[in-house]
């Protein structure tokens, strides 16, 4: 398998950190992570929102793809961390181009 070049690799972590942060319930988990200190459980997440937990759960997948979010287990219960590095490379090298 052939490795994709570096700017091919930047085009796809554009394409899926921008797809993640297009839904105004992704954009809000990651608020409430940030203002959480970083670090939720996947119960303290979903309680905070009113749809089922298969949609949460594929929210907090879509996020994952992205890398915007990491996922360990405690227990019977995730614990998923914000990777705000991530966002600020991916996200902010790309809008830095327009200062």
């Amino acid at each position: 398998m052939v490795k994709p070049s570096r700017g091919a690799q930047d085009l796809r972590d554009l394409d899926l950190v921008f797809a993640a942060l297009a839904h105004q319930t992704r954009r809000t988990i990651l608020l409430v992570l940030h203002t959480r200190g970083g670090v939720m459980t996947s119960g303290e997440i979903a309680s905070r929102f009113d749809c089922a937990w298969p949609t949460t759960s594929r929210h907090l997948g879509v996020l994952q793809e992205a890398g915007l979010l990491a996922v360990e287990l405690r227990g019977r219960e995730r614990a998923y961390r914000l990777d705000k590095d991530r966002l600020n490379a991916v996200a902010g090298s790309w809008l830095e181009r327009f200062h």
